[in-house]
């Protein structure tokens, strides 16, 4: 069976379930299989609970005389394909996303902004791997004007195969920095993993929306010759510039940026409801690709003052007994100087910090925990909660916690009270379970 026949199976059947105990009746099973999972084993259960068609790479798990289960080579590229050939159906224009940091928050602020215009289609939460992004795909609905669609990347060729699958027509890469060096084995690893968006972009002639003030990503776009540029960044010579005010805690800016040739430049600023200097960026990408979908300044800046993050980015959280920085879903050696740095500029009392591991970082780990350690203590923090077992092997007088149960014992017994707080670590790490405590 082609593409083209299993589409239109789809087609009469469009409800796709990768999960047997959520059988919609006359949906399509796919059977993905990951570490500790085959969903071949339930193809047969998925059909007696409703579904129509079952999806398999499996022979073995195939009913004799059974035309109900569709084999395939292997499900998860038969998902993909369908996916591809469903995105295919919609002549829209499609941005595509990806970075080291930033590229969730990154994807709700532009997809914020072109809501002020647009019937936007974008990824939910970070489902930005092989399978989330083609689970994105098949949400493209006919009324969907725009599609703003994350990609993430943990192996060199990530990046590659899922633009192959996307086909974005405009996109950008909100930084590069030093994640995942486990699977990626260097930073170049990092660099050109990312910059395989860069390669899609440029040889389909699309836009790419560049972070100028960045130097790895001018570095990276001269190496491919971009040549259709739409550039923003911090400082003055881009289309699209700024510059932070404040963030006391929230962050406040500036932007500037020529809208039609001839004309002066406006002016704006901007109040917003995320905490971190380093969201600026984020900011100004999401002005950048605003204003070329012809969205006004006034559009953009009530999109930018009303997004409030609710997935543990950049979030304040405020508490009867302390304001929390919350941004416990990811750690890398990066964003989790961004965070220490933000934080030290903010002029509040009573500073803490509970950090946790960060994950992936391979034979650098040891010494990139013990970086965060001296650069904590440099930065003459002295509230420190170290918790996982890298932070744990750093040299340090700060406490320790082999993991966040530990936390919480400390907090039942004796709870930090009245501070600013700020809760960064890797997911796996769970920190995201402390604010209901504090």
């Amino acid at each position: 069976m082609d593409i083209h026949q299993l589409y239109e199976i789809y087609l009469n059947h469009p409800v796709i379930t990768t999960d047997s105990r959520d059988c919609p009746e006359g949906s399509l099973f796919i059977a993905l299989k990951g570490d500790s999972f085959d969903g071949n084993k339930f193809a047969a259960m998925a059909l007696s609970k409703g579904c129509s068609y079952a999806i398999v790479d499996d022979p073995a798990c195939v009913v004799p005389g059974d035309d109900r289960f569709i084999l395939v080579d292997n499900a998860l590229t038969a998902f993909k394909e369908l996916a591809r050939e469903h995105r295919r159906r919609f002549d829209i224009p499609v941005i595509g996303i990806t970075g080291t940091n930033g590229k969730t928050t990154t994807k709700e602020l532009i997809s914020a902004v072109l809501a002020e215009k647009y019937e936007v289609m974008h990824t939910l939460g970070n489902y930005n791997n092989d399978v989330g992004v083609p689970k994105t795909l098949m949400r493209l609905q006919p009324s969907h004007e725009i599609a703003v669609v994350e990609m993430g990347a943990s192996h060199p060729g990530d990046i590659k195969q899922l633009v192959d699958y996307v086909e974005p027509t405009c996109g950008l890469v909100t930084n590069v920095g030093r994640a995942h060096l486990q699977g990626f084995g260097s930073f170049e690893g990092v660099k050109r993993t990312k910059g395989e968006l860069y390669d899609y972009l440029k040889a389909n002639d699309c836009t790419v929306f560049l972070n100028e003030s960045n130097a790895d990503l001018v570095e990276m776009a001269r190496q491919r010759e971009l040549d259709r540029v739409i550039s923003y960044g911090q400082g003055d010579a881009y289309r699209v510039s700024g510059e932070v005010i404040g963030c006391a805690p929230f962050l406040k800016f500036e932007w500037h940026a020529v809208l039609a040739a001839g004309s002066l430049p406006v002016t704006c600023e901007v109040q917003t409801q995320l905490i971190g200097a380093y969201n600026i960026d984020n900011m100004l990408a999401a002005i950048a690709v605003g204003l070329s979908f012809g969205l006004t300044p006034e559009q953009i800046n009530h999109a930018l003052e009303t997004y409030v993050p609710t997935n543990n980015r950049s979030q304040l959280t405020v508490t009867p007994t302390n304001k929390l920085l919350v941004d416990a879903y990811n750690a890398n050696p990066s964003s989790m100087n961004a965070a220490i740095d933000n934080f030290k500029l903010m002029d509040v009392a009573k500073k803490m910090a509970i950090l946790g591991d960060m994950r992936e970082l391979g034979d650098v780990s040891e010494a990139e925990h013990q970086k965060v350690v001296d650069k904590l203590r440099e930065d003459g923090f002295t509230e420190v909660w170290l918790v996982g077992d890298e932070f744990c092997q750093t040299i340090t007088d700060f406490r320790k916690f082999h993991n966040v149960e530990e936390v919480k014992a400390e907090i039942a017994k004796c709870r930090p009270e009245d501070y600013y707080i700020l809760i960064k670590g890797s997911n796996g790490i769970r920190l995201f379970e402390l604010p209901e405590l504090l």
